[in-house]
């Protein structure tokens, strides 16, 4: 990464990495707060709204990494493909929801579960993308015997 004016953004960032992850678990928690009666009043409604998520969420991840492996894409862009391919972009859907619908309506509640089961799910991805990328940097023809 180029330096603005000789200053290197390491420092930066290793600052921000743990405000980052604070920061998260942080609207996490919001999230939970504005909607966890409805949640809890309701679980087969997020039963029938996570599994979906979940399930497209490991599927797209696993076949943008598969694809990224087989047509020879480094697994320094395949790593953050697989996430990018698998994201669904819940943050836009919440404030969409709630600015267009309130706060506590069904929509609002949709894209709360969005973001409740896609955030630990995608910290999920990045683990697995994380302990697979001596499996992903072998040769293909290697991997196969």
């Amino acid at each position: 990464m180029d330096s603005i004016q000789g200053a290197s953004p390491g420092p930066l960032l290793r600052r921000l990495g743990p405000v980052s992850l604070v920061s998260l678990l942080t609207t996490l928690v919001l999230l939970f707060g504005f909607q966890g009666e409805a949640i809890l009043a309701q679980p087969l409604v997020i039963a029938v709204l996570a599994v979906p998520i979940l399930i497209q969420v490991y599927f797209n991840a696993g076949l943008a990494y598969w694809f990224s492996r087989c047509f020879g894409v480094a697994w320094c862009v395949a790593a953050p493909a697989a996430l990018i391919g698998a994201s669904n972009f819940f943050e836009l859907a919440v404030a969409a929801a709630i600015s267009l619908s309130g706060l506590q309506s069904g929509a609002a509640l949709a894209t709360v579960v969005g973001v409740l089961v896609e955030v630990p799910v995608m910290l999920s991805v990045v683990t697995i993308v994380k302990r697979t990328r001596t499996w992903y940097e072998r040769p293909v023809s290697a991997a196969r015997s």
